[in-house]
């Protein structure tokens, strides 16, 4: 991608950092080991909020960091800023854990993501460490170094915060895969009826859509084929009844509506209305779906 601004540079040799790749593959492995899949996996990845959980966290860290450095440059009570400085504290836990978990999903196939999401991790901590110290600072009644310490955690947090615009922003890191891509909204042949046999997921596009079609004894069913978690194609993963389950990350899906069955998939696939006509194997964007 081209250099657009004064920072991109930076950005673009961090993301060819091969030098990164060797603790990050370690440790985005031994996280998704550890967290596995299942209710802890839905709950830190946002299933059951319908989104990510880790941008709204951020603004519970981020505000009330830079509400510390606000209450030091305007003469602000002591207490008020250590109060935040807690909260910050408590609050970047749960975002650090929710963070880590959608980034060690992604590096499995995006080696620029791997790079710059360690990296990213490396600033917070550091970002964290320096509060914590300024906290302790001023609870020993040195008020002038916490609120220096303080400033120097917002200056590498700022840091640390840009590079996360950049996975979410630039990357795509958390946004339906599938948002700008829902499929055709009319009739559109996807193959012959026949090359649909019975119980085994299939492959086909509709209008440059990718589109899974599993055939069951109700009909013939179809949805995005691109996992709308982190893009992977749903027709490599497996199929069992009506449920489909991603071969990346463990999503499963409903093909009769596209809905999510489990996580950590947040947002559910575009299903299509299906007709066979002349032989062959048409669909459209179900409205329901």
């Amino acid at each position: 991608m081209p250099a657009s601004t004064p920072l991109r540079p930076l950005v673009d040799g961090l993301e060819q950092t091969t030098v990164l790749d060797s603790v990050a593959k370690t440790v985005g492995k031994a996280v998704r080991d550890l967290i596995g899949r299942g209710e802890i996996k839905d709950a830190l990845s946002g299933t059951w909020l319908g989104h990510a959980v880790h941008p709204p966290l951020t603004d519970v860290v981020v505000g009330s960091f830079l509400g510390v450095s606000l209450l030091d440059l305007l003469g602000g009570e002591g207490k008020s800023s250590q109060r935040l400085l807690g909260v910050g504290l408590a609050a970047a836990v749960p975002t650090a854990l929710t963070g880590v978990n959608d980034w060690a999903d992604t590096e499995i196939a995006d080696d620029a993501v791997r790079r710059v999401g360690l990296v990213h991790a490396g600033a917070n901590t550091s970002a964290l460490m320096l509060y914590a110290a300024s906290l302790g600072a001023r609870r020993r009644g040195a008020r002038g170094r916490g609120a220096a310490l303080a400033l120097a955690g917002t200056a590498i947090m700022t840091a640390g915060g840009y590079l996360g615009g950049h996975m979410s922003y630039t990357r795509g890191v958390g946004p339906n895969q599938t948002a700008f891509d829902p499929g055709p909204d009319d009739w559109t042949a996807v193959g012959d009826a026949q090359a649909f046999p019975d119980g085994e997921p299939q492959a086909a596009v509709a209008q440059d859509t990718p589109v899974l079609l599993l055939r069951h004894g109700d009909g013939i069913h179809a949805i995005h084929n691109r996992c709308s978690h982190r893009g992977c194609m749903l027709s490599d993963g497996d199929a069992e009844g009506h449920v489909v389950t991603c071969s990346c990350h463990g999503s499963q899906f409903d093909v009769r509506d596209g809905s999510v069955i489990r996580g950590p998939a947040t947002a559910g696939q575009p299903a299509f209305e299906t007709r066979e006509r002349d032989g062959k194997v048409e669909i459209k964007l179900s409205r329901r779906g």
